[in-house]
């Protein structure tokens, strides 16, 4: 459960990094709410994951999830730089992540 939870966490991570481009600085009301309330529901399941999971193991999962994402969708809506060093980064954050939840407990 502390796996599935981190997971929402780092999709809510996304969301609110994303939302916070169409905050324009915090002056549009819906995208700002909607941007807290993200980072709201991302904290509290990275509360609860914490609970299970190391703290050092968790937290780079949850910003790998969020940089990862937030970097595809910057390449998808914003029409950000699609190079392949920037993929090859990309996946080599993917191989951290992936490295740490294979040599962490539960």
């Amino acid at each position: 459960m502390a796996w599935t939870l981190l997971l929402i966490a780092g999709f809510f991570e996304i969301v609110w990094a994303t939302l916070l481009k169409f905050t324009d600085g915090f002056t549009k009301v819906w995208p700002s709410v909607g941007t807290v309330v993200a980072m709201g529901i991302s904290m509290v399941c990275l509360s609860f994951a914490l609970r299970e999971i190391p703290m050092g193991t968790a937290y780079v999962v949850w910003t790998g999830i969020g940089a990862v994402g937030t970097v595809i969708l910057g390449i998808v809506l914003f029409g950000e730089p699609k190079n392949a060093v920037r993929l090859v980064c990309i996946g080599m954050i993917i191989a951290g992540i992936a490295g740490l939840k294979l040599s962490s407990p539960s």
